[in-house]
């Protein structure tokens, strides 16, 4: 009991070091926006058109094929890890992911809230690799798990911050749980994998974007 609690302690220091972090970054790069701005009414009021092409990883108009790009490698706890490239760019189309749920890859330049958010219905695989991308972990269930166990899921969610939960028909296993790059299938919500999960990979090591934003996103 006591060795979980410091667990938990030890989780929720770590998200908080991580939002202070992202809400430095913020602030820097308000001023930045502001900055750049003044340069270019600047510019517009001496005569000269100026161009300003946002940089950008959009993928454009066209959809992205993810298939074919790894394999998933499992290790002695159970977790499935992708081995292989996953993208990070920005598309506005769907992405043709290799897993269901996916674990990664091009995603939607606007991620989920994941902030313990449940979703009743299925979301768009492209907003929650966003969320993925930010260090969320992604609760899954299809129509075989049993409402006991998705409640009581649901609960554990709406209490754990940088996580969210939705239901995906097309997943093998009844219940999933998934962080950027790793996948664990659990037997239900008392499966010590649940919490060993939540554990390593709430804003674990495999996060791109440590600190990142789970709210302001899409709630549908």
């Amino acid at each position: 009991m006591g060795s979980a609690k410091k667990s938990s302690a030890a989780r929720t220091a770590r998200i908080e070091e991580m939002r202070r972090a992202e809400k430095a970054r913020e602030r820097r790069n308000r001023i930045l926006v502001i900055a750049a701005s003044v340069a270019v009414v600047a510019g517009l009021a001496v005569g000269g058109v100026v161009l300003v092409q946002s940089q950008s990883d959009d993928g454009g108009s066209t959809a992205s094929d993810a298939k074919g790009a790894g394999k998933f490698v499992t290790d002695k706890d159970g977790v499935r890890a992708w081995e292989g490239e996953l993208g990070r760019n920005h598309v506005t189309k769907a992405v043709d992911y290799p897993a269901t749920p996916p674990v990664g890859g091009d995603h939607n330049p606007v991620w989920m809230n994941c902030d313990g958010d449940v979703y009743p219905d299925e979301i768009n695989n492209t907003n929650a690799v966003h969320s993925l991308e930010h260090g969320a972990v992604w609760v899954t269930y299809n129509g075989d798990a049993g409402k006991a166990d998705v409640d009581a899921l649901s609960a554990k969610v709406k209490k754990t911050p940088y996580t969210f939960m939705s239901p995906v028909d097309g997943q093998k296993e009844p219940l999933l749980l998934t962080a950027w790059g790793h996948q664990r299938a659990v037997t239900g919500a008392d499966d010590p994998a649940v919490d060993a999960f939540l554990q390593k990979f709430v804003q674990g090591e495999q996060t791109p974007e440590p600190g990142a934003a789970c709210t302001n996103g899409l709630s549908k």
